[in-house]
């Protein structure tokens, strides 16, 4: 299969680029390396990528908004099969700069989907957001649960599952949606709150939780995201679906942070600092969807995980920690 992964270089898709290469496919991916944190980890995701997948990977620096860039990358590789997760992540980062947010993960979104349709791709996956959701009525979140988005994130990733669904309809493009609930793991952002206290309590410094810390979350590890996504190259896993992808279980930020405190060793005590807005409270998944239509069963538990981010940190700290420490 020849794939094309945007946003390839960043975490969730370099991993799901080594998925693929590791699978046997050709991958193409289109990265511009925005410098949304430091650069030097998607370079070095590239570098894995590349020394992975040889002749059969193949990087493109370039953005999803460069339309004539766009068609020749489908055109030159002849593009099958898409995954989209080049974004502007950040619900925080939203609020500041929402036009930027809303170019990128909504009208170039919108650019892919004219391309893909045109040359007739076999199904376009689009990463989407548990953000959609916003303020919780139930919990776990199911899909049928009201979307009302707390932060233009939230907004741009709703819009996008909206016109991801149109050319589904209009246009033959069997779209896939599929709701990240919060993922971490490997090479993660720097500023993500799993990377941020382990790097704090590595250094000696307490980890910091804005807010009461009585707010949950449900992560999930980036392995888990890999399997759901490669699950849909079997083309009779699912046509138009919009499914959580997510762990089931959840944690308060407190309890996560006294976790790493004890798994890393650390000597300090949590500090707390006024909430930020846009944040949701809880998020909490019901994968029931995604278990019937693609067999997702999510192995990780957010414990274990984040265990597991420890000791990779531990052995990468050499390169990886001083670009999350200057970020």
């Amino acid at each position: 299969m020849r794939v094309l992964v945007t946003g390839g270089a960043g975490f969730i898709g370099s991993h799901i680029t080594e998925g693929l290469l590791s699978e046997g496919h050709d991958v193409v991916v289109l990265d511009n390396l925005e410098p949304y944190y430091d650069v030097g980890i998607k370079r070095r995701n590239i570098e894995v990528c590349r020394d992975l997948g040889g002749d059969s990977y193949t990087a493109v620096d370039g953005s999803i908004l460069d339309e004539e860039l766009v068609a020749e990358v489908f055109d030159e590789h002849d593009v099958e099969f898409v995954y989209h997760q080049a974004a502007q992540a950040g619900v925080r980062a939203s609020v500041e700069a929402p036009k930027r947010v809303h170019e990128i993960n909504t009208t170039g979104l919108l650019d892919l989907l004219e391309v893909a349709a045109d040359a007739g791709v076999e199904r376009f996956v689009h990463a989407s957001s548990s953000s959609v959701y916003g303020r919780d009525e139930y919990l776990p979140y199911d899909e049928d649960h009201p979307t009302n988005p707390r932060s233009p994130y939230g907004v741009t990733k709703l819009t996008a599952e909206h016109y991801c669904n149109v050319w589904s309809d209009l246009f033959d493009l069997p779209c896939v949606n599929l709701r990240y609930f919060t993922v971490y793991g490997p090479r993660m952002r720097p500023n993500m709150a799993i990377s941020n206290f382990v790097s704090r309590c590595l250094n000696g410094d307490p980890p910091v939780i804005y807010g009461d810390g009585k707010q949950t979350r449900d992560f999930t590890y980036v392995d888990d995201i890999v399997e759901a996504n490669l699950a849909l190259l079997d083309t009779d896993a699912a046509d138009v679906e919009t499914m959580n992808i997510g762990s089931t279980g959840n944690i308060t930020i407190t309890d996560l942070a006294q976790y790493v405190v004890d798994e890393t060793g650390a000597d300090v005590e949590i500090v707390y600092d006024d909430a930020q807005e846009a944040d949701a409270r809880h998020t909490h998944s019901d994968v029931s969807k995604a278990r019937e239509l693609i067999d997702y069963r999510p192995t990780t538990s957010i414990r274990e995980g984040v265990s597991k981010f420890i000791d990779w940190y531990r052995q990468n700290r050499d390169w990886y920690e001083p670009l999350v420490l200057d970020s």
